[in-house]
Order: structure tokens, then sequence, then C-alpha cells
């Protein structure tokens, strides 16, 4: 499994399409939110294949993760928590202090996996129940 800040967009927006738009009912107008451009990505690759996508906003001393997925055919590799550390050593390279998301209720055991705590009551987001989660580095 490869893991890299990337500046290729397009391959980013394509698996957040598959997971996000295509596989779980998400709207164009809810996930393309123009803030592309101001975000760090990275990109996992397994076999030379890219599988996963984060994408990572510095605000402060807090880092926000967001737009987190892996492809259904790679799930359970190992490819979501390897983004994620991607996505973590970029927040330490840049002296962040804690690590924020917005998890889907049901990925909330894979992000405690990582350290992740969850607080606060569940929300919808995009018509799916989510909670927030915090990780100090």
């Amino acid at each position: 499994m490869r893991v890299e800040l990337t500046d290729d967009l397009d391959t980013c927006r394509t698996l957040r399409r598959a997971v996000f738009i295509d596989e779980q009912g998400v709207t164009e107008a809810e996930e393309w939110d123009g803030r592309d451009d101001e975000a760090l990505h990275v990109l996992g690759w397994l076999d030379g294949t890219p599988v996963g996508t984060a994408r990572v906003f510095i605000e402060g001393d807090t880092g926000k993760i967001g737009r987190v997925c892996v492809l259904a055919s790679a799930r359970g590799t190992g490819a979501g928590a390897a983004i994620m550390r991607g996505a973590l050593d970029a927040l330490r390279a840049r002296g962040v202090a804690r690590a924020k998301l917005s998890s889907q209720t049901h990925a909330i055991p894979f992000y405690e996996k990582l350290g992740f705590l969850a607080y606060g009551p569940e929300y919808p987001d995009a018509g799916i129940a989510h909670r927030d989660m915090v990780l100090e580095l």
C-alpha cells in the first residue's frame, strides 16, 4: 500500500464519486462543496491502483480530516487505516495539536482503533448519521 499527498484532484474526485455519490447516494451538491482547492489531499494506491482518499484542512492548531473513502473492492485490506495514517502524518509534520473528523456512525469503531474518541450527539450529514471524533496528536 502506497500513500502520498497528491495534487491529483481528478483521481481523488473519481474515488469520492464512486463511494459517496454512487454507493451512498450523497448528492453532487453536498459532495462538491468548492473547498477542494483549499485542502491537502491524501491518495492511497494498492497494487498500482488508486483505491482511497482523504482531504485535510488545517485551521490553527487543529486538522480536520474529511471525505475519507476506500473503494468497496479494497475494504478490509488496511487501505483505510493507511490513508488515515498518511493524513495524520501530514498533520503532525505541520505541528498540528489535534485531529478532528465527522464519522459516519457505522465507521466509529474503525476510527476508534486509530485512537479517535467520539463526542457529542449523533447528527445527520447528507442524510447519513454522523458523530464528531477527536484525536490529540
